[in-house]
């Protein structure tokens, strides 16, 4: 299969030098989508271990500093009083700040800005806390108090990643596909080219198997000149986008890093490449051959 002698002057055709190109593009895109389906995979990750288990309490602004704090100590009282709270932290108004200083720009300096009043909860997922109910306690006891459940567009939105992500692996296998097809198409032109020379071989004693192993060193060689070709363009992109998010400097931005087995599996990619170019190539000389002679 690996032989370097070839009786057939498969360097000379034509029609297999685009296949190198070809493969090239199909390798940049199967990074490019391996790339984005790993950052929809950490986003999912990060945000299911970072929110699933908290809850937001919020308090409207009040008309004094005086009713603000007795209106905070109240929610307070009760949010640590109810079972399944683990911690209830009062989120001040500098962080308060924070979050809203990308949104506010300037504004979010001046002093006498109405701020909400924020309590951070964490909560026990096996609790069964009823957060209904917790709502009705704190807007009975302190009017204008609400509760966001972080849970309930965090279930929606990790059904969105998880749905781009099973398109993701869905765009990967139609890339394998059509380098598999454009093989098959190339291979098969190319046994119809020599196919003079292939009956020639025959007549001498020489079985499919020598044949196949012949376009299959070729295509192989061919499909990892791709690989390269598509691995050389990837990189700079992926470096180009990771120093894009990371000069905007905003934490809704993903981290576009790789790591160890994401290095590992784009550089393998031109082997990989090369290994489906050569088995396509010889499993189709092989059947073809079959029909044919």
């Amino acid at each position: 299969m690996f032989s370097t002698r070839s009786d057939l002057a498969l360097d000379k055709d034509d029609h297999a030098q685009f296949l190198p190109l070809l493969v090239a593009f199909m390798v940049f895109l199967a990074i490019i989508a391996m790339v984005g389906v790993g950052l929809v995979d950490r986003m999912v990750e990060r945000w299911d271990t970072g929110v699933s288990d908290t809850l937001t309490v919020q308090i409207a602004p009040q008309p004094t500093a005086d009713a603000a704090n007795r209106a905070l100590e109240n929610a307070l009282k009760i949010v640590r009083e109810t079972p399944g709270v683990e911690t209830a932290r009062v989120i001040t108004e500098e962080q308060v700040l924070t979050l809203l200083r990308p949104w506010l720009g300037s504004l979010a300096n001046q002093s006498d800005l109405p701020l909400p009043r924020l309590i951070d909860v964490t909560i026990d997922d096996d609790s069964g806390l009823d957060v209904t109910t917790l709502g009705r306690r704190l807007a009975l006891a302190v009017p204008g108090a609400t509760v966001d459940d972080h849970r309930v567009w965090l279930d929606r939105l990790i059904r969105l990643l998880s749905t781009i992500e099973l398109i993701g692996f869905a765009v990967l296998l139609l890339i394998a596909t059509i380098t598999v097809g454009t093989v098959i198409f190339t291979t098969r032109t190319g046994l119809a080219v020599h196919r003079d020379a292939i009956e020639v071989l025959h007549l001498i004693g020489a079985q499919d198997t020598y044949v196949a192993g012949q376009f299959a060193t070729r295509a192989m060689w061919l499909g990892v000149k791709g690989g390269l070709i598509g691995l050389a363009f990837a990189i700079p992109t992926l470096m180009g986008l990771a120093h894009l998010a990371d000069s905007m400097q905003s934490a809704t931005i993903p981290d576009i890093s790789l790591g160890f087995v994401q290095w590992a599996f784009m550089a393998l990619m031109p082997v990989f490449a090369g290994v489906i170019a050569m088995l396509t190539a010889r499993i189709t000389v092989l059947r073809t051959l079959a029909r044919m002679l």
